[in-house]
């Protein structure tokens, strides 16, 4: 059997946060994978074959299965291995991410669209739009001013499942959040940021071609 046909295929794009949280819940499971990474406008012909979505992350697994959902992919992996524990015991932390990835990938997500591209939606002010995401981000402190991370004093699934996010949220006007009033938010998220596994799925890789060498990590 080849190396291909034995390792699972992750398409991803560096910077988005579903591609991160999927590599990183990938990576903490020491599942081997081969690394595609991908240019959004022109996606390769091997991606479009097996996926529909016209989008990533998409992961290939070797009995053909095609898993295109970043938040189905984490908790695939860490059912196959949760060195750390992050689903916790009988996956106890499960549900309570589930409620936090709900809010995140929809009301949040659409909030934090709206204030990235405030001149695409003038029908109201960059402010305005911060101020809706505030509602998550205001959720978010309550929770961490009780634990070190959202669920617990370790980390969760939950606080992969968000994190890729809250950072996007940060950059949009860094100073502004800088000096905001989320401290424990900003802690955490540099925690994260600074986190050895952090820094591993965001390494730069050349796009992937046909013919290109595989990359496993």
């Amino acid at each position: 059997m080849t190396e291909t046909a034995k390792t699972p295929i992750l398409y991803s794009f560096r910077r988005c946060p579903y591609c991160m949280r999927a590599h990183m819940a990938l990576k903490q499971s020491e599942t081997k994978i081969e690394l595609r990474e991908v240019k959004l406008s022109d996606l390769p012909t091997a991606l479009s074959t097996i996926s529909e979505s016209a989008t990533v992350p998409v992961l290939h697994l070797t009995d053909d299965t095609v898993m295109e959902e970043s938040w189905d992919i984490v908790k695939w992996a860490l059912l196959q291995s949760d060195p750390d524990n992050w689903l916790g015991h009988n996956n106890k932390y499960l549900l309570d991410a589930e409620i936090l990835i709900e809010t995140n990938d929809f009301s949040f997500k659409q909030d934090l669209d709206h204030y990235k591209y405030a001149d695409r939606h003038p029908e109201h002010s960059e402010e305005y739009y911060r101020e809706q995401c505030e509602e998550f981000i205001e959720e978010l402190e309550a929770m961490l001013e009780q634990h070190e991370h959202l669920l617990a004093e370790e980390l969760t699934l939950a606080d992969i499942g968000v994190f890729p996010f809250v950072r996007q949220f940060s950059l949009v006007d860094k100073d502004w959040f800088d000096q905001s009033p989320y401290p424990h938010v900003r802690h955490w998220l540099q925690t994260l940021i600074s986190s050895e596994l952090f820094q591993h799925v965001f390494q730069k890789h050349k796009i992937w071609q046909e013919g290109d060498a595989a990359i496993y990590i």
